[in-house]
């Protein structure tokens, strides 16, 4: 999870920080974080659509120039080639309901995630599809920086 929160830092966005990273067999096989596509301008440069149209967090994901760090985790891997069936998904948030569907899709397990997000549906589709999912705490203790507590499903 702290990678996943490095990973974070190189987002574009900004209204919220995020990264995500896909993992299988201990092994990182996706890293991805917010922001615009490839080649296109930032919201950083640009301005806010969402904030220009007061859009509350959770609501109307299409309203936006960025796409989701779990988005892009999971198309770095299908451009990549690489499987991520059965993999597990470290995200700094919980995924809104269209990341969900796509990790449903995509065949991943788990989600582990370190903050919530405003976004019912996405519980539902948790709750209906079996993926497990794990809230990840930080330990205040110096000698262990984050621990898992168990699955919430």
């Amino acid at each position: 999870m702290e990678i996943a929160s490095i990973v974070s830092k190189r987002s574009t966005c900004i209204r919220r920080n995020v990264g995500a990273l896909i993992v299988k067999n201990k092994r990182i096989l996706a890293t991805g974080y917010n922001g615009a596509p490839t080649g296109l301008r930032h919201c950083m440069d640009l301005g806010c659509m969402r904030e220009r149209l007061k859009i509350a967090s959770g609501e109307r994901h299409e309203l936006c120039r960025g796409l989701h760090a779990e988005q892009n985790a999971i198309i770095q891997a299908a451009y990549h080639g690489v499987s991520i069936e059965g993999a597990q998904l470290y995200s700094t948030h919980l995924p809104c309901s269209i990341c969900m569907k796509m990790v449903i899709n995509a065949g991943i397990r788990t989600v582990h995630y370190l903050d919530g997000y405003p976004d019912d549906l996405s519980l539902q589709l948790i709750k209906e599809s079996g993926i497990v999912l794990k809230k990840v705490v930080v330990k205040k203790n110096p000698g262990s920086r984050i621990k898992t507590v168990k699955g919430e499903r």
